[in-house]
């Protein structure tokens, strides 16, 4: 189990029609009403369509901050690199070191944080055909099975919780080199804002009609 630190997985996804499966890589902690998530999703297509890949972070068992993007490549093709940098300040969301987005830490404004729960890293293939590919409208073809996604070098460079005392991996050191980090850089700013204005499909923080005009707290505040 682990609090913070960066952790890296190469993937290469279901090629042909993939549609109504998720391929998933994510950090959970105990699982129950109160769980701490931080997901990568990817979302099965019809051949000839994009995979969507969605993102979603649970603080405290609450979720529904989900965003959605397409890649800029064939993710079928070859392994890329997905990442999850996560410290005391912001949790970053990587494609091949690329930000794809920015969960800050605004606790101090009242909105949560998965700051004190240690978490696991998994991956899995499931069956989400009930909402995965066009708000499931395309169900999984099961005369294209099996369906094989391919995971390997993987890296967790990060804090193992000692089972007693989480601030051991909240101080700022060498050893804990990732709570550095307290922001983008310049480079990564222009990045995170290119994939924004050309491949974001949804975002939470733009839905006011699911949140009846009431969007969730963090959508007012800095994105880094």
């Amino acid at each position: 189990m682990f609090i913070f630190g960066q952790f890296d997985m190469k993937i290469k996804l279901i090629p042909g029609r993939s549609a109504g499966t998720v391929v998933a890589f994510y950090l959970q902690s105990a699982d129950g009403p109160t769980r701490d998530e931080i997901d990568f999703e990817f979302l099965g297509n019809v051949e000839g369509k994009p995979i969507g890949l969605q993102t979603n972070v649970f603080t405290n068992g609450i979720g529904y901050r989900e965003q959605r993007i397409e890649l800029w490549f064939d993710p079928t093709i070859d392994f890329h690199t997905y990442s999850i940098h996560w410290n005391i300040h912001q949790l970053l969301f990587l494609v091949d070191k690329i930000p794809i987005r920015v969960f800050r830490n605004h606790e101090d404004k009242g909105v949560e944080y998965p700051n004190y729960r240690p978490q696991k890293l998994l991956a899995s293939i499931w069956n989400g055909e009930n909402w995965a590919t066009d708000g499931g409208k395309e169900k999984i073809d099961w005369s294209k099975a099996p369906f094989i996604a391919s995971f390997k070098d993987h890296k967790i460079d990060a804090c193992i919780w000692n089972g007693w005392d989480a601030k051991v991996c909240s101080e700022v050191n060498q050893r804990n080199w990732w709570n550095k980090l307290k922001g983008l850089s310049r480079w990564q700013k222009r990045q995170f804002e290119w994939v924004r204005k050309h491949f974001l499909r949804y975002d939470y923080c733009q839905d006011i009609n699911r949140f009846k005009n009431q969007l969730p707290k963090e959508c007012s505040l800095p994105k880094y």
